[in-house]
């Protein structure tokens, strides 16, 4: 295990892990209300097609290249500035949607496009603030203490968006399809946020570092890096590609109401609640190995499972429920096992690099997943394909990706465990 020390001595790093602690749940209700579920739902309220909605679902993944500039970037500005910078656009540039009863009186392609060029800016905005948010995590950290550590801050923001959806849920179930209420409420966590962020404490920068002097390539000669990248990139892909149409499935061809969905929401984020901190317990103790593999085939049998849904009613929005539930419990393993091992080979002088790195590859890689699996089942619906077929087929093939995603980590030099 590396020192994750830097200069910072005990008490700024008790600081720095509360301050992230406390601010977490306000910052990722901020980012899910307009990065995830619920802009995939709006956009469908609006008319969008399979295309549209895997284009927003994009959004998120695909600008994580932003990072590159800003992490070049971090070399001449502190990193909290460039944080606080990106969370403070990604208010105002997702304000838009709080008038979401607007774009709906609206109507037709312009509302569609207003909204989703508000979300693509928005996930810009916060994909410069994520750039050093790890990095400056990375400091506050003690050694071997990586995965409670991540488990705890990880199983505080899933309760906040639990009673978030909760409350949509009920407000939905009141007003259909009002979504600008629920839109305000994320974009006042992201306002509250800034608060906090702007007292996080931050590493001394070490003389001599300048934008000339970062070395991009010196991660990827890593062998370990390598495997690490295409092991979560295929991973990552098969969840991007499945759960966002099978929302769009539930919602469009098996007829469940947006309050039945905003339920099911609420599991996807109960199974982290519940396994989190016992995750990053086992990935600690047991080694990132086992987790992987547990996460990967449980979380492929729950992916397939999707595919047993078939028509609309109270066994159907159960079982998706159910279904929702076991595939967070996976995800959030995987996820803690993911930064855990990300957390362990990064170099401790200098780990930005590889931990921006790791993002912007991981993401380029499978962020078209969505938008490229839109159009395909566009195509084929709009040809006569049965939903049923093409649906199942897709979660199938994510099924059988989670599984193959394995091989790259056959490497003891790379997981533990």
């Amino acid at each position: 295990m590396p020192d994750l020390t830097g200069t910072l001595d005990a008490a700024e790093r008790a600081r720095g892990r509360r301050l992230v602690v406390a601010s977490h749940p306000l910052g990722m209700t901020h980012h899910r209300v307009f990065t995830a579920e619920l802009p995939t739902l709006a956009l469908i309220g609006l008319g969008a097609g399979d295309a549209i909605v895997g284009l927003q679902r994009s959004f998120e993944p695909l600008l994580q290249v932003l990072r590159l500039p800003t992490l070049r970037a971090t070399r001449r500005w502190p990193m909290r500035r460039l944080l606080l910078a990106g969370q403070i656009a990604a208010v105002v540039l997702g304000a838009p949607l709080m008038a979401f009863g607007a774009l709906q009186g609206l109507g037709g392609s312009a509302a569609i496009a207003i909204a989703v060029a508000s979300l693509a800016a928005t996930s810009a905005a916060l994909a410069i603030a994520q750039t050093v948010w790890f990095p400056l995590l990375y400091h506050y950290l003690e050694p071997g203490q990586t995965g409670r550590f991540f488990g705890v801050l990880r199983t505080g923001w899933h309760a906040a968006l639990i009673v978030y959806f909760l409350a949509a849920q009920r407000w939905l179930a009141i007003h259909p399809g009002a979504f600008g209420a629920l839109f305000g409420v994320g974009w006042l966590c992201g306002l509250l946020r800034i608060a906090l962020l702007a007292r996080l404490p931050e590493r001394a920068r070490e003389a001599g570092t300048d934008g000339d002097a970062l070395d991009w390539r010196a991660p990827f000669r890593d062998r370990r890096f390598r495997r690490y990248l295409a092991s979560m990139s295929l991973a990552s892909a098969a969840r991007r590609a499945s759960l966002p149409f099978a929302l769009v499935w539930l919602r469009r061809d098996l007829g469940l109401a947006d309050a039945d969905l905003a339920l099911a929401t609420v599991a996807l984020y109960a199974g982290g609640l519940v396994s989190l901190y016992a995750w990053g317990i086992v990935a600690d103790r047991a080694g990132t190995g086992l987790v992987f593999a547990v996460t990967s085939v449980a979380g492929a049998a729950a992916t397939l499972g999707l595919a047993t849904l078939a028509s609309a009613g109270p066994a159907t929005l159960g079982l998706a429920v159910a279904l929702f539930f076991v595939l967070a419990i996976c995800a959030a393993g995987f996820e803690v096992a993911d930064t855990n091992l990300l957390f362990r080979i990064a170099p401790a002088g200098d780990p930005a690099p590889m931990l921006v790195l790791a993002s912007v590859t991981i993401n380029a890689l499978n962020g078209l997943a969505p938008f490229l699996v839109g159009l395909v089942l566009e195509r084929a619906l709009a040809r006569g394909a049965a939903p049923a077929s093409v649906y199942g087929a897709l979660f199938a093939g994510c099924a059988a990706l989670q599984i193959v995603a394995l091989a790259p980590l056959r490497d003891r030099g790379l997981v533990r465990g």
